[in-house]
């Protein structure tokens, strides 16, 4: 892959890192701090989207910052894989931000204008982990973000929001030191350098037994990806601000996560090495477990969040699961579930934020029946519902139907089975949300309530979103395109 020297993914994490500054000191003044926070995240989107067609081409970007070991420095690396993941976090980054107009402003939150200047941090860091052109990089990036939105989930500063901060840091930062620090030393010591290659670095550096143990501490050190065990700080992070659920869960954290897994068994071990040790096989078998655990515990939660909060839990191991299924159609599935998910999941968050703003309720069995008072909501909720579960013709059945095909095409039934499974569940605890607020009578909501929606703020974000999750099964475009390109790029295909 030809490589072109260029400095723009450095200045497009500088953005939104120079942006919090300048939310700061226009923290006085509501309409200029939200101004200025437009301002960069539309600069932001345009400098990656810049980028766009240089990748398209079969080129990459690369810069080098400083070196730091022998051959190892803080370097970044423009691919089709880390492209995507920047392209659905810049983008959507302005969309939660007109969102959290809508909902930080009505409930009168307090501490906005330091609301604002974390998430503008946090989507520094998360644009670093996609541009890292190394493990030191990406490390880096992935630790400042555990950092940076531990802000933001104890934003309200209860006891609550302190509890789940120290358990947020405790896990993630836990595991980022105690296996995530030790597996990146171990790549050093083995391979003698930590830049990501398309046919990875560790073939032949060391014994089929220590690699696997390496591989196994990177999987046990990105906690972000929230693979069980490691995923009870994700439901307890769930005392935020919803839009900070939101960045959770679709635009920064979790995506994180799983991006990371995914560049990890891509571009550090390789396609040909995990199959020649069979780390593949092991990887779609376990993350099995969390995709249909975290269904069944998605099932009893009666508050929205939480539901919400297991259902990611279960969909980001799809995007795992790719890392696993080695194919072009199977990766191109979990690589591209990151978009999929991203605008259907956030959806979902921003409709129960509205909720929230409009009625104060939290709880699945106390919304039955108000379809009739916020119809536009519940429709886009619906919508929503219907993409995470992957149905036509929503995005969502692009990337599940992807998977499918990937473990047929490695024989892998029992996968599928999983997959099938797991929809099957994801229906279960979504549509009767839908059903119940269109069809059912409750105690707060019947027949004579006039409609009466959240205001315009935390309504058009849903509805928008799900548009857009309705356009990526009919467009999906040059997503999978760039999604196709890494696959190919990491089995060696150009």
């Amino acid at each position: 892959m030809e490589t072109i020297v260029s400095i723009k993914p450095l200045v497009a994490i500088l953005v939104s890192l120079i942006g919090s500054l300048l939310i700061v000191s226009a923290g006085k003044n509501p309409n200029l701090r939200e101004s200025c926070t437009f301002l960069i995240a539309f600069i932001k989107l345009g400098i990656v989207a810049s980028m766009l067609p240089v990748v398209l081409s079969g080129k990459m970007i690369y810069y080098s910052l400083v070196e730091v070991l022998p051959g190892v420095g803080i370097t970044f690396r423009v691919d089709p894989l880390g492209l995507l993941f920047a392209l659905v976090a810049s983008s959507l980054w302005i969309v939660t931000t007109f969102y959290s107009i809508g909902y930080m402003r009505p409930l009168k939150e307090h501490s906005q204008t330091r609301f604002f200047a974390f998430f503008s941090l946090a989507l520094s860091s998360a644009v670093g982990v996609a541009f890292s052109g190394n493990v030191l990089t990406l490390y880096l990036f992935y630790e400042m973000l555990s950092l940076s939105t531990y802000s933001l989930v104890t934003h309200h500063q209860d006891h609550d929001a302190r509890y789940a901060g120290r358990k947020y840091l405790t896990y993630l930062m836990g595991t980022s030191i105690g296996f995530f620090l030790p597996a990146v030393v171990l790549t050093y010591l083995y391979a003698g350098t930590l830049n990501f290659a398309d046919q990875g670095i560790l073939t032949g550096k060391a014994s089929d037994a220590m690699l696997t143990v390496t591989f196994i501490l990177y999987i046990a050190g990105i906690g972000k990806a929230a693979i069980m065990p490691i995923h009870s700080w994700l439901p307890s992070a769930m005392v935020a601000p919803t839009p900070v659920s939101a960045l959770l869960h679709a635009v920064a954290v979790v995506k994180v996560g799983v991006f990371s897994v995914l560049r990890i068994c891509f571009n550090v071990f390789g396609i040909n090495l995990m199959h020649a040790l069979s780390l593949d096989v092991f990887l779609i078998y376990f993350i099995s477990i969390t995709i249909l655990t975290a269904s069944l515990f998605a099932l009893r939660q009666d508050d929205l969040k939480a539901r919400l909060a297991y259902s990611t839990v279960s969909q980001l191991s799809y995007i795992v699961m790719g890392g696993g299924l080695l194919s072009v159609i199977g990766m191109s599935g979990g690589v591209v579930h990151i978009v999929m998910h991203a605008f259907g999941k956030i959806t979902l968050f921003f409709c129960a934020g509205a909720i929230l703003v409009n009625t104060g309720l939290k709880k699945i069995s106390d919304m039955k029946g108000i379809g009739k008072k916020m119809p536009i909501t519940m429709a886009a909720f619906f919508f929503g519902s219907l993409s995470v579960i992957g149905i036509p013709p929503f995005g969502g059945f692009i990337s599940k139907w992807y998977l499918a095909l990937g473990a047929i095409e490695i024989h892998q039934i029992p996968i599928l089975v999983v997959l099938l499974t797991s929809s099957l569940l994801n229906a279960a605890y979504f549509l009767p949300i839908a059903y119940n607020a269109f069809f059912a009578t409750g105690n707060n909501f019947n027949e004579s309530t006039v409609m009466d929606e959240a205001p315009f703020f935390a309504v058009a974000p849903p509805v928008f979103t799900a548009f857009v999750s309705f356009l990526l099964f009919i467009f999906p475009g040059f997503f999978l395109e760039l999604a196709k390109m890494a696959a190919r790029s990491a089995l060696g295909g150009g």
